[in-house]
């Protein structure tokens, strides 16, 4: 099925979220789940309904990890330049119909339609890498040290593989994922959040266009992702799980994957410091937080959480920065003239509320926004935030939302010291024209991830994760993401 195919009322369908939303897509079709069950699909621009989706059960499970299994000896087989083709063409499809791609983002997730066409091409870039990668992929053969026998060590497809993927970037996510395990040789199920199930159904359709075989990749939505999720790790067929969300989260599935000694990939919270020293150009560092804080309206799990700012320049930080923010115009994901756009549910804005009440009523001051937007939509302004005490639950919490607190240091030991007090490690940002002291203090801050005078650190070429309890494993990388899915097996022999 073609992505730019509308259903035929398309005037009244442009994203054809009929077709889309149809069925679940297990074993190269698409089928009604088990049960009754809809999930509804929110536009959080507006709070209408715009699509439903079926809602799978536990017999659904079981079908989709027979549908991999059936796969897999194929793919698994299959030469690595097929494969590779395969996914190179996933590439193509997926930048030919970014607009549309980028367009249906906007609608279920809320994102600024400029964010969308960005996260569109960067997860399309995901198989591009892959496409490349999916043809080195080589073994190693040596002497052992005391020379009585040979070293052959091949790296084999792990299997199948359960991913699991958050709603905030619902394409990058999944191709993130898919891309390096169809690479290694392994079939997958993807199970998307159900706030953003659309995107991947329709990337679903775009694989099967490309040429990837029936079940090599599954996607099914659900509403009690617990049983449905518990039932698939529970077959002894399925050998990894890949996760993307939550701490809290991530420790229940890592706990139940410990049940059949699954191997687990786990991409989890963020806390993430945004550090401004004295030297650093001023306007930089601002451009740079601009993008680390407000990319996604700061629904991401690297999105800057804690901006510190030198004593020397706090206060004129702080005012260019507030100018920057309180100018952002705020809208529906796809009205292209929006920065900023909705929030994915209530309950977000809400937690949003609660985090800056707190700071405000511990002493922080507001310098823009901080008051919910009236009407339709779940809005939050972009909100800038002073005085912050660091015990603030604003201070040790994920915000995921357009709020940015500000909070003043004095040395560099201070800085190092404030950055690493949280249970996070997954991103952190330095501004400061001393590169040895730039050096210096990435190499002191406890993250997996560093950006040195730039406000964006993801890259499909580089190992995407974190330390502490930001996670296991990277994805992405030369090598390292598709290491994520395979298996090494030693062979000893002698001739």
């Amino acid at each position: 099925m073609n992505v730019n195919q509308h259903s035929p009322h398309s005037d009244r369908d442009p994203f054809g979220l009929s077709v889309f939303s149809r069925g679940l897509y297990i074993g190269g079709a698409w089928r009604p789940a088990a049960g009754e069950g809809r999930i509804e699909v929110i536009d959080p621009s507006t709070e209408a309904v715009i699509a439903s989706v079926p809602d799978a059960t536990v017999a659904d499970a079981a079908a989709a990890v027979e549908a991999a299994a059936s796969a897999a000896e194929g793919w698994r087989e299959m030469p690595p330049r097929k494969r590779s083709e395969i996914l190179r063409r996933c590439f193509e499809l997926m930048v030919e119909r970014s607009e549309t791609l980028a367009g249906l983002i906007s609608l279920e997730n809320g994102k600024a339609l400029r964010d969308a066409r960005g996260e569109v091409a960067y997860a399309a870039e995901f198989f591009r890498w892959n496409a490349e990668e999916a043809v080195r992929i080589s073994g190693e053969f040596g002497v052992a040290p005391a020379g009585g026998n040979r070293i052959v060590v091949d790296y084999q497809p792990i299997g199948i593989c359960v991913l699991i993927t958050p709603w905030n970037f619902p394409a990058a996510m999944a191709t993130r994922k898919i891309a390096p395990a169809l690479a290694a040789g392994c079939t997958v199920i993807l199970k998307p959040a159900s706030e953003t199930p659309l995107t991947a159904y329709a990337l679903a359709a775009l694989y099967e266009e490309a040429g990837v075989p029936p079940g090599v990749v599954n996607v099914m939505t659900t509403s009690t992702p617990g049983p449905v999720i518990a039932a698939m790790l529970g077959d002894p067929r399925v050998r990894k799980l890949s996760f993307t969300g939550s701490t809290g989260v991530g420790r229940t599935l890592l706990a139940e994957a410990a049940k059949n000694v699954i191997s687990c990939s786990m991409e989890l919270g963020g806390n993430a410091p945004f550090i401004v020293f004295d030297d650093a150009d001023i306007d930089a560092a601002i451009e740079g937080l601009m993008v680390a804080k407000m990319r996604n309206a700061g629904e991401a799990c690297t999105a800057a959480n804690r901006i510190y700012v030198q004593s020397g320049i706090h206060d004129a930080f702080a005012e260019k920065f507030t100018r920057r923010m309180a100018a952002l115009r705020v809208g529906p994901g796809v009205d292209p003239d929006t920065e900023c756009g909705p929030m994915i549910t209530r309950k977000a804005v809400e937690k949003i509320e609660r985090l800056v009440a707190d700071a405000v009523s511990r002493g922080a001051h507001v310098l823009c926004g901080g008051r919910t937007l009236a009407g339709r939509g779940f809005f939050y302004p972009p909100t800038v935030l002073v005085d912050v005490p660091p015990a603030s639950d604003m201070g040790c919490e994920e915000i995921f939302g357009p709020v940015a607190p500000l909070y003043r240091f004095e040395t560099e030991a201070e800085v190092i010291a404030a950055a690493n007090d949280t249970e996070y490690g997954l991103a952190a940002y330095i501004y400061t024209r001393d590169i040895g002291r730039g050096i210096r203090v990435a190499s002191k801050v406890e993250a997996g991830m560093i950006a040195l005078n730039r406000g964006l650190v993801s890259d499909p070429a580089a190992p995407f994760g974190g330390v502490k309890q930001s996670g296991l494993g990277r994805e992405g990388g030369q090598h390292h993401g598709i290491a994520e899915f395979m298996e090494a097996k030693y062979i000893a022999t002698s001739f």
